[in-house]
C-alpha cells in the first residue's frame, strides 16, 4: 500500500542529444551578410527529487481519481536537501500534520537552476501516469521564483491546467493571451520590494485585455512574504476544486 503522508522519487528524462539538419553550406556569390536558415531538435536529461503527498482517501479508495496541485518553491529552497522545500506554502501545512484535497507534488530545483516548463511538463506526464489523477483538476501554484515558474508553466501549456495560483511572481505580458482559457488567482503585497507588485498587475491586466479571468489579490502592509497570508486561507483550495479544465484554450 503506498504511504498516504510522503514519497519521494527521481525523475529522470532519458536524452541528450542534437539531432540537426545535415550537410555543407552553400557557397555564396558575393561576401556579406546572407540569410540562412536553421532547423534541429534538441532534448536534454533533467532530475528532480520531489515529495508527494497522498490523502488519506486516496488509499482508502482505490478506484477514486484526484486533483492534482504542483507546488513550486522560491530560490532560497534550491539545492538537493527536500527539508528546504517544507519551509512555506503547502508543504509546510502538510508536514506539520495538516492535510489537503489534493494528491501535492513539490519538486525541488536543483542549485543554482530555475524553474524549466518543460522539464516541469515533463514531470506531470510521469506523475500522471503512475498515479490516479483527474486531468481536469490540474493545478500549479509557486511563490517568488516558484510564481514566476507558476507564470511561465501555464503559459508554455495552457491545456494541461484547470487554474493557477501565482504568489508574488512576475511575467512578461507578450505570452498572456495563452492564458485567457485558464482561471487566475493571483497574489501579491503592495510593499513587496523584491518583486514589485507592478510585475503581477502587468501580466493580470494583460490577461483581461485578452479577454482571460485574472483575479489579483494584494496585501496592502505585506512585503515580500505574500506566501503566509496566501496559503494561510482555506479558500483558495475551495477556489482551485471549483474549477476543472476546459476542452479548450
Amino acid at each position: 500500500m503506498i504511504p498516504a503522508r510522503r514519497l519521494s522519487g527521481l525523475l529522470s528524462i532519458l536524452g541528450a542529444s542534437l539531432a540537426a539538419s545535415c550537410g555543407t553550406l552553400e557557397p555564396t556569390s558575393a561576401a556579406g551578410l546572407s540569410a540562412r536558415r536553421f532547423e534541429g531538435t534538441v532534448s536534454y536529461r533533467v532530475a528532480y527529487r520531489y515529495l508527494l503527498y497522498l490523502p488519506e482517501g486516496y488509499v482508502r479508495d482505490p478506484a477514486s481519481r484526484w486533483p492534482l496541485l504542483l507546488f513550486l518553491h522560491g530560490s532560497g529552497e534550491r539545492g538537493d536537501d527536500l527539508a528546504l522545500v517544507k519551509r512555506h506554502g503547502p508543504p509546510k501545512l502538510l508536514a506539520s500534520g495538516g492535510a489537503l484535497p489534493f494528491v501535492v507534488v513539490v519538486p525541488q530545483c536543483p542549485e543554482g537552476e530555475r524553474w524549466r516548463a518543460d522539464a516541469l511538463a515533463a514531470l506531470l506526464d510521469d506523475v500522471t501516469r503512475r498515479l490516479r489523477i483527474d486531468a481536469e483538476r490540474v493545478y500549479v501554484t509557486g511563490l517568488s521564483m516558484g510564481g514566476r515558474g507558476t507564470w511561465d508553466l501555464a503559459m508554455s501549456y495552457p491545456g494541461r491546467f484547470a487554474a493557477i495560483a501565482p504568489v508574488c511572481g512576475g511575467a512578461l505580458p507578450d505570452r498572456a493571451c495563452n492564458l485567457k482559457g485558464v482561471p487566475i488567482r493571483a497574489f501579491h503585497g503592495a510593499k513587496d520590494d523584491v518583486v514589485p507588485l507592478s510585475e503581477s498587475q502587468t501580466v493580470v491586466e494583460a490577461v483581461r485585455k485578452c479577454g482571460g479571468s485574472a483575479e489579483l489579490v494584494v496585501f496592502p502592509e505585506v512585503g515580500h512574504d505574500s506566501w503566509t497570508a496566501a496559503y494561510s486561507d482555506p479558500s483558495l483550495w475551495d477556489w482551485l476544486l471549483s474549477r476543472r479544465r476546459r476542452s479548450a484554450n
